[in-house]
């Protein structure tokens, strides 16, 4: 019964993408509240199997002998990050989407990239994970060129063939670990590392692994893709760069580096050192750049590289640090760009030096923006505070000094190009009657919804952090089988 479930929630979402654009022939509410149940359903069954995998049960579904997917903590707990933001930014598309073309190819990229999300997340073998990887790759792609225009249309090429690219060499990695271990199984490849203590995976195939893993966590240098894809709608840069995509990289990192190979130390020491430069070169980017989407953008960048750092450092506060931040980073970031939206929506700007004094007019998505900002800044007690502290008290703790610092500067980076958006964007005077559009106002009640239940989320989540707390660290435990 509980392997059956867990096929359905991939196979849900993934086959009844196929009929949205049909239901959208009938009626826009009709397509609409489909993708919504969609969504619903794939999350009421990781609900559901929950307390099951909690129990320290494992599920597995296997065809022909050959096992499809497979179900523990970690595969659990990311699914509910990605599922519940999911649903939140198709609610809050049926406002921001509503006047736009496309709107058919929309639904069913979105829910088809978050199905592909899901069957990546389960997958127990190598191919499955780059078959499912190429999906959301193509669905990204599609989604940053929804407008159409040339301009965007280039920059989602961008996207794709750096992406695409960094796939390729990731399966190269792939066949070189078939080579060395026989079998392209997670369970099988672990077993056969445990068959034979001291033997490490071949450092090409982790450097080819590892490149990407970079590529479409948009890590440096292989990270200029992510603040281009800022053209596409909010909605889109909530999910795709902020919520749920990028974190597939830091996910399989966790998966395989974590949970599955054995590697050379080397990599342990090579890795925190790329997270911190780019950590500290898109804060920066960050603080001189005036465009509100790309700020986020190369915050998401910034930000990820804090998750790197917590899963690469490889003991298990830093672990369990990166693993909280997965979720907090989410709540947070897909906040700030559908704040971001809605601000771009009613002004038809997204240079915040034309903006200003929006708190009088938005006063929700004021609140909103900076209650996920204050998460992501790492301000207690917000839930990117126990996260970011845990991911540098880990760095420290391993006798990673240098780094721990250098990821100390790279927050208060954060804490100001943060508040220059605030201040910018929300306070001192109006400068929307220059722009001929009048006076902005609040977006749509579902959008408002939608940003106030992510500000809300990202300060439950620090207050109320102890259920997600324990189900992290013992995920944690069992990736590192402890």
């Amino acid at each position: 019964m509980n392997e059956c479930l867990l096929f359905c929630l991939v196979a849900v979402p993934l086959f009844g993408s196929l009929l949205l654009p049909l239901l959208g022939k009938a009626g826009d509410q009709a397509r609409n509240i489909f993708a919504l149940v969609l969504m619903l359903c794939s999350l009421g069954i990781s609900c559901f199997l929950l307390p099951v995998i909690a129990g320290d049960q494992v599920l597995t579904v296997s065809v022909g002998g050959v096992t499809l997917f497979y179900a523990d903590k970690l595969a659990i707990f990311m699914a509910l990050c990605s599922q519940t933001l999911g649903t939140i930014i198709i609610l809050y598309s049926f406002g921001y989407i509503a006047h736009y073309e496309h709107r058919n190819e929309y639904y069913f990229m979105v829910v088809l990239f978050l199905a592909a999300m899901m069957g990546l997340i389960f997958s127990s073998n190598l191919l499955w994970i780059y078959f499912f990887w190429e999906i959301t790759a193509i669905c990204c792609w599609r989604l940053i060129g929804f407008f159409r225009e040339r301009e965007y249309v280039l920059r989602a090429d961008k996207a794709f063939f750096i992406t695409i690219f960094g796939a390729l060499m990731m399966l190269g990695g792939f066949l070189m670990v078939y080579g060395q271990t026989g079998t392209f199984d997670l369970l099988e490849i672990k077993a056969y590392l445990g068959r034979h203590p001291g033997e490490v995976i071949d450092n090409t195939a982790i450097l080819f692994i590892l490149f990407g893993i970079l590529s479409k966590s948009a890590t440096l240098p292989l990270h200029t893709w992510l603040p281009d894809a800022g053209v596409a709608p909010s909605p889109v840069t909530a999910l795709l760069h902020a919520a749920v995509l990028v974190k597939i990289g830091v996910y399989v990192f966790a998966r395989l580096f974590v949970a599955t190979f054995t590697v050379d130390g080397i990599w342990w020491e090579v890795v925190p050192w790329i997270a911190a430069a780019s950590a500290l070169v898109s804060a920066c980017a960050a603080l001189v750049e005036n465009d509100i989407k790309r700020i986020v953008a190369y915050s998401t960048v910034s930000q990820l590289a804090f998750i790197l750092l917590g899963l690469a450092v490889h003991n298990e506060v830093s672990v369990l640090g990166g693993l909280l931040y997965i979720l907090m980073h989410g709540i947070a970031k897909a906040g700030l760009f559908l704040c971001a939206g809605v601000v771009e929506h009613e002004t038809h700007n997204k240079d915040i030096r034309r903006m200003g004094g929006l708190v009088k007019t938005m006063p929700v998505t004021a609140v909103s923006f900076g209650l996920c900002a204050f998460s992501v800044m790492g301000l207690p007690p917000f839930g990117g505070f126990f996260s970011k502290y845990m991911v540098v008290n880990g760095a420290l703790e391993s006798g990673q000094v240098a780094i721990g610092l250098t990821f100390v500067a790279g927050a208060f980076l954060t804490l100001a190009y943060l508040l220059r958006v605030y201040v910018r964007v929300f306070f001192g005077a109006s400068r929307a009657a220059d722009d001929g559009h009048g006076a902005p106002k609040e977006g749509s009640p579902i959008m408002v919804f939608s940003v106030a239940l992510l500000a809300a989320l990202s300060l439950l989540s620090g207050v109320v952090i102890g259920p997600s707390f324990q189900f992290a660290q013992e995920a944690v435990r069992q990736m590192m089988g402890r």
